[in-house]
């Protein structure tokens, strides 16, 4: 048994960072879902804008599209929702069997509408009824306006991956949007199985105070912070709030580790998988680290959820004059930035193929 094998049987979900049409073309999705316990994927921008740059897959697709009256986006949209769909049909034997705990794949609305929520849920809804998946989550920033949005679209059935999530303040304002929108459901009368992830991002931390941080600190704080999330996260789903609403058919909102790629070549490349190896949990993981993984990676006991061991480590931070709360603030706003940033280049991408094709669209 590998160690994602062992992941596994711990109780987390593998998933994949990462989509191309070439992972679907070639077979090495399915590879990964059956040697590697790859149970799910999520993408994002940056993810898509890679993949249309590093492949000439999606250069015939963009060709047979190329004299329809369609933008940039809603070309786009179709390119990436036909490689969502092909590995949704991949995972849905798992997503069947887990009754729907596992086996999702991940779409985002356009980065440009992180801070409007009625664009965000319109967009949402349309990503959903498109995909003709079930099993596929729309992944909406945990901003203040994707917050809002996150909880109309749970209310209104839509399984959503809150993403961009750094602390455990915005966190919990997840968890809180999402047990609004399951509460309404139950209300009017809306069956409460919804399902949703929180996505936790944890090596953006470390990467951030890389040069500011005493050395005997570095790459600790992202471990240290998402042990404090993960506390939160276990205490949530003990508390009498959730245990109503789950003997009541609702689902957990489970807590997804992300950007566990480390950013430091100096350490070991499976540090972040291996600090979180917790039961009822997913991590989603680019190629290489799950490869990696796969390779050396040490499977030990399972992560303690007291939380004192991060707390201790992040009064440490404190101490040494890192302001955590306004970091997690930061590291939100460059990440939503960030997606923004990769969405216009994945425009000017689509765009420039289809020059090439001969048949632009303004």
């Amino acid at each position: 048994m590998n160690p994602c094998q062992q992941l596994h049987q711990l109780g987390q979900s593998l998933w994949l960072d990462n989509i191309t049409r070439d992972l679907l073309n070639t077979g090495m999705l399915q590879r990964y879902i059956h040697e590697l316990a790859v149970t799910g994927l999520t993408s994002n921008p940056t993810i898509f804008d890679e993949a249309l740059g590093h492949s000439a897959a999606y250069d015939d697709a963009i060709r047979d599209q190329a004299n329809r009256d369609k933008s940039d986006e809603a070309l786009f949209m179709e390119l990436a929702l036909d490689d969502l769909r092909r590995a949704a049909d991949l995972f849905a034997g798992i997503h069947t069997r887990t009754s729907g705990v596992d086996g999702w794949v991940s779409m985002e609305v356009s980065p440009l509408l992180a801070y409007d929520t009625k664009s965000t849920v319109q967009a949402a809804k349309s990503i959903f009824a498109s995909a003709q998946r079930k099993n596929l989550f729309v992944k909406i920033p945990g901003t203040p306006a994707g917050i809002a949005a996150i909880e109309e679209c749970i209310f209104s059935g839509i399984p959503i991956n809150v993403t961009l999530l750094f602390s455990r303040e915005q966190y919990l304002a997840a968890a809180e949007a999402y047990l609004r929108g399951i509460e309404r459901r139950i209300q009017a009368g809306l069956d409460p199985l919804v399902g949703s992830v929180a996505s936790v991002f944890i090596s953006r931390w470390d990467r951030a105070i890389s040069t500011s941080a005493p050395i005997e600190l570095r790459n600790k704080l992202g471990i240290a912070i998402g042990q404090r999330i993960y506390h939160a996260y276990t205490d949530l789903l003990a508390s009498p709030r959730f245990t109503k609403l789950a003997a009541l058919g609702a689902a957990p909102q489970r807590l997804l580790w992300a950007s566990t790629g480390v950013k430091d070549p100096a350490i070991s490349a499976t540090l972040y998988v291996e600090a979180f190896a917790a039961p009822a949990t997913i991590n989603t993981m680019p190629e290489k680290t799950l490869l990696a993984v796969a390779e050396h990676g040490k499977v030990g006991t399972a992560m303690n959820d007291d939380g004192i061991e991060g707390e201790r480590m992040l009064a440490r931070f404190v101490t040494a004059g890192i302001d955590i709360d306004a970091l997690a603030t930061q590291l939100q706003r460059d990440g939503a930035d960030a997606f923004v940033k990769s969405w216009k280049q994945l425009m000017e991408r689509i765009a420039s193929k289809r020059v090439d094709t001969g048949s632009p669209v303004s």
